[in-house]
């Protein structure tokens, strides 16, 4: 018996709205769901972005107004991205745009959800420890730290660690791993092993690194020579007479006050 208009129309609607609470895009020749590695790097550099900003705000200057925004887009963004659809949190829709014009690296939908899921659970618990209990210290800063190192390990190296824990708790059900680590044979091509030229390189720049760094400190801190240099008299924009006095640059920028606050005087 065919259906009439109002059925199949609501059968439409329905299969509207059970779209917008998919989670990976079904793409031709891939067996499982997939999201865009390209695009997930890309949101979690604009994430580690806005991060590192927060942390600096925090740890130097004693302001947490930024790290509690970040700390709310961070719980929104992944809440988006695990309970509704990847396609509408706002960090992957601007990475889908910065990528727009590279060819799409498919990786498995599951272990990135698990991985976000992860996410989520972190910025949970920042917002229950430092916005509704408002509570600082070793908890919270372990928590900016580690998600720090995870969208770190993500944009730099394309490692999420997340999906390795994933393949790690459930063994072989990984499919599509970024990188192509859950695939890889046990010999690695050639053009990833490394040899002892390599190591004597890196070796050799520390040891360049440690000679020169002692040298560098040493040096009187610049002089400002830009616009406003007339006001500044020229000072140093570091060395103060004592310990109460703002730096140069403190004043020049109109930060006197509070660079007295955060340092006790």
């Amino acid at each position: 018996m065919p259906l009439s208009a109002k059925v199949r129309a609501a059968i439409a609607r329905g299969n509207q709205v059970a779209r917008i609470f998919e989670f990976g895009e079904v793409v031709d020749g891939y067996p499982i769901r997939v999201v865009n590695e390209r695009e997930a790097r890309a949101g979690a550099g604009i994430l580690l972005l806005f991060g590192l900003i927060a942390f600096s705000q925090a740890f130097l200057n004693g302001s947490f107004t930024m790290t509690r925004m970040v700390i709310l887009v961070f719980a929104a963004d992944f809440a988006i991205r695990v309970l509704i659809n990847p396609r509408f949190a706002p960090s992957l829709i601007l990475g889908r745009y910065a990528v727009r014009k590279q060819v799409p690296d498919y990786v498995g939908a599951a272990q990135k959800r698990f991985a976000w899921a992860l996410g989520l659970a972190i910025a949970l618990m920042m917002i229950v420890w430092n916005l509704w209990l408002n509570q600082a210290g070793p908890v919270a800063l372990l928590g900016c730290v580690t998600c720090i190192l995870l969208l770190f390990f993500e944009t730099s190296f394309g490692i999420c660690v997340g999906c390795a824990i994933y393949n790690w708790i459930w063994p072989g059900q990984a499919q599509l791993c970024p990188g192509g680590v859950c695939e890889m044979p046990g010999a690695r091509p050639a053009i990833t092993r490394l040899g002892w030229a390599q190591g004597a390189t890196v070796l050799a720049t520390l040891a360049v690194i440690l000679v020169t760094a002692p040298l560098v400190a040493g040096m009187q801190s610049p002089r400002y020579f830009g616009p406003g240099a007339a006001a500044m008299g020229g000072a140093n924009l570091t060395v103060a007479p004592d310990d109460c006095t703002a730096p140069a640059l403190a004043r020049f920028i109109g930060m006197e006050a509070h660079w007295r606050t955060r340092n006790g005087c």
